[in-house]
């Protein structure tokens, strides 16, 4: 844990969690999913969603640590893997582009001709797909009691609220920003993810060879 108060972590984990799932940059693909639906049929869809998103990320706060112990799995391999994972997905976000890690054609191709497509595939993997579970389950070990996972988890729900006015304002969001506005955000957001990812990276390689940090 870095000497930045707990408050200021948490706070950093959740804007990198929130980069990750990048709503603005998911426009696109929620409205072309949702064509010809009702006002009310995508307004449900994006509350559904967003629920989703919540209790995923919440399960992966709660029952992360015990999934890499279950399968012998340690923190700083997990870093590493989760790193190089989350910098794929953040160098797709550099050109604008949905990594295949969250969303593949096929997917897309099989939501369009689904008549719920709430959880799979909007929540996961578009949303909360294997990047942002793994960002979670990295960020909720550096908390060391039950107290700050917990705070941990109602920023989650926070940021899962976010998501859902997003995708509820989806089509007057995408009429203001343009395709432009919403490659800007996204370029942003993978910014940071790159920068996270890279620093992940390094932590897990200084844990299993600490011997490099001299």
């Amino acid at each position: 844990m870095t000497l930045l108060p707990i408050w200021a972590e948490q706070v950093k984990y959740l804007i990198g969690i929130f980069a990750i799932l990048n709503p603005l940059g998911t426009i696109p693909i929620y409205l072309s999913m949702m064509t010809d639906r009702r006002p009310e049929v995508m307004h449900r869809t994006a509350l559904k969603a967003s629920v989703a998103v919540a209790v995923i990320l919440t399960l992966a706060v709660w029952v992360g640590d015990a999934l890499l112990s279950f399968f012998g799995i340690g923190i700083p391999a997990f870093r590493i893997a989760g790193g190089l994972l989350v910098l794929i997905i953040a160098v797709a976000m550099f050109g604008a582009r949905t990594s295949p890690a969250r969303h593949t054609d096929a997917e897309q191709a099989a939501a369009e001709a689904k008549e719920d497509i709430a959880v799979v595939p909007l929540a996961i993997p578009l949303l909360a797909g294997p990047g942002a579970i793994s960002l979670t389950i990295v960020d909720a070990h550096q908390l060391s009691s039950l107290a700050d996972k917990a705070v941990f988890s109602l920023g989650i729900v926070w940021v899962a609220g976010i998501v859902w006015l997003v995708l509820r304002l989806a089509e007057p969001i995408g009429e203001r920003l343009g395709t432009g506005g919403l490659n800007i955000a996204t370029r942003v957001m993978g910014l940071i993810l790159a920068a996270m990812a890279v620093q992940f990276m390094a932590d897990g390689m200084l844990e299993l060879f600490p011997g490099w940090s001299h």
